[in-house]
Order: structure tokens, then sequence, then C-alpha cells
């Protein structure tokens, strides 16, 4: 299949809905997340977005089902969360269910992604706000995975 990406096959295995909700899903992330990386992981049915390598440098993934998608949030049960959009009960990790496009503009998700990408750049040791450019050392760790910048041009 030319021209078909990994995040293209693993989408193909859901329906319609939730096909357009993820790729407008991987198009705000790429503009609120412009400078991180896109992994796909086909056997956890996952796409994740990372500033560097490792669980330490992951920000939040998109988690597909046949209803919908949960965008994770890495570290989300210490984020502010105003709006009230967080679910879950876990230790560490909270989610944000996605049904529908209009999910994607609640007020508060984008800030919710960013502070959860300013606690990983906190993690990382990196002291520079977000959006500014990307380390060496992060540019090496997303070597075979797809750069958001592209896709924010497509």
């Amino acid at each position: 299949m030319a021209g078909t990406t990994s995040a293209d096959a693993l989408l193909s295995a859901y329906p319609d809905h939730v096909q357009r909700l993820a790729h407008e899903a991987r198009d705000c992330i790429a503009r609120w997340l412009p400078d991180a990386s896109e992994k796909v992981d086909v056997p956890s049915r996952l796409i994740a977005y990372a500033h560097g390598p490792g669980y330490k440098g992951a920000v939040c993934t998109l988690i597909l089902s046949k209803t919908g998608i949960k965008l994770g949030l890495v570290g989300g049960a210490t984020l502010p969360d105003p709006h009230g959009l967080l679910a879950g009960n876990g230790k560490v990790h909270r989610h944000v269910q996605l049904s529908r496009s209009a999910d994607l503009h609640q007020p508060g998700l984008k800030e919710l992604v960013r502070e959860s990408s300013a606690a990983c750049r906190k993690r990382l040791g990196e002291a520079r706000p977000t959006g500014a450019g990307i380390s060496q050392s992060v540019r090496r760790a997303a070597s075979g995975s797809t750069r958001l910048a592209r896709r924010a041009g497509r």
C-alpha cells in the first residue's frame, strides 16, 4: 500500500467516525505540540506523543476504540483541570473521552495538553518553554517516528 502510513493502517481497523475523529485529534495535537514526535503502537492500538525517549518523555496518547478515542494525559492526576474534563481514577494518569469533533474544542482541552507537555519537559530537565526548538537528543530519540510539524503543514 504505497503512501499508507502506520497510523493509516492502524486506523483502518476502526469505524469511519473514529477514523475521522482520530485524524482531527492528530491535527489538533500537531498544532498544540508542534515539536513533539508521534509514534504509532499498533499492538497497543494507540498513538503516542513525546518530547523524548521512554515514559519520561511521554506527553499524551490517543487510545482508540470502536466507539471513540480517549486522549490520555501522562501525569494527568496532577494537572490543573478547572473545566472538569479529566476522567479516570488512576494514581498518575487521566484521560478525556473524545466521541465527536466538538469534544476537541472544549474549553480547557488545549491547555491540559500543553500542561502535560510542560510537565514532560520538567521531567526531562528542559528549562525552555513549550513551543521552543527541540533538542538534539530528542531528535535522535524520535528517529523513525513522524515529526508532527510535517502533519501540521498537511
